[in-house]
């Protein structure tokens, strides 16, 4: 299984920048490398941050963003979303009873689980009791899961950063359920803190991936403010296979020379100064 995971797009309407770049520019780039290099993908995944301030024509360029890819592409709501004026514009979006965006699909045996970790007016994930609940079905009722959402559910041990984790009412529910399912949980994924990261949570491997657009710069000392710069976006390609989970930080706005060599020893010599 071969899965794509790009995140923190931030659309804007067209025409509009966002931190001092165009988005539309970026995530256009993005698309096109996964025209030209993975084909063989089995689904794009874009956690969240769809757009900036939530606006409907923001929307709408996605949506008309999103022709000729290789594979059907899955949407999460970001703490940069509005879900009201997302689903106007995605009316077929798949969503729990509750009105969240919370859906689920099986492939190739792994039940791929999209979450939605979004509130109303606050850049902090929540996910509540009724969340919880319906992935515990979700997890009750599958053999193997991977999780997609938007925010870390954990804390990194960036003080401004944490603010805009999980919230800490929400995490303890969350990790009880990682915890009693963690046998069959293989990964968790996510965006919004622009920067890579992995590790180990619950007993359950986890990564981050860049933003298209801006990216962060970890501080681990700052309690307030959040620090960023245009530095070079990626996005993710995940490989599956049995037991092996192998994630490839893709850049995409390279466009200046390319060396290559080969892999014998005697390619990597020293060269012999001429006399």
């Amino acid at each position: 299984m071969k899965l794509v995971h790009i995140s923190d797009i931030h659309l804007t309407r067209p025409g509009e920048r966002m931190g001092g770049l165009d988005p539309h520019r970026r995530f256009a780039q993005a698309l096109d490398e996964v025209r030209s290099k993975h084909q063989d993908a089995d689904r794009i995944v874009i956690t969240g941050d769809l757009t900036h301030w939530g606006e409907p024509l923001a929307y709408a360029a996605l949506k008309d963003a999103l022709f000729d890819l290789p594979c059907p592409v899955r949407l999460l709501m970001g703490n940069h979303d509005d879900r009201a004026n997302f689903l106007a514009v995605f009316p077929d979006q798949p969503r729990d009873a509750n009105g969240y965006v919370n859906y689920a699909e099986d492939l190739r045996g792994t039940r791929l689980i999209y979450l939605d970790t979004t509130a109303p007016r606050t850049h902090a994930g929540h996910f509540g009791a009724d969340r919880v609940a319906w992935l515990e079905k979700q997890l009750e009722s599958c053999k193997r899961a991977r999780l997609f959402m938007h925010h870390n559910v954990m804390t990194l041990g960036q003080p401004a950063e944490d603010k805009i984790a999980l919230v800490s009412e929400d995490r303890l529910a969350f990790a009880d359920l990682l915890e009693r399912f963690a046998d069959k949980i293989d990964y968790l994924h996510f965006g919004h803190i622009h920067a890579l990261c992995t590790g180990t949570y619950c007993g359950i491997p986890f990564a981050s991936v860049r933003s298209t657009g801006n990216q962060s710069l970890p501080d681990f000392t700052e309690t307030e403010l959040l620090h960023g710069a245009p530095m070079a976006p990626s996005f993710a390609v995940i490989e599956v296979s049995e037991n092996t989970t192998v994630i490839h930080d893709i850049p995409f706005t390279w466009d200046g020379p390319i060396f290559s060599s080969g892999t014998g020893w005697d390619d990597w010599a020293k060269p012999v100064a001429a006399e």
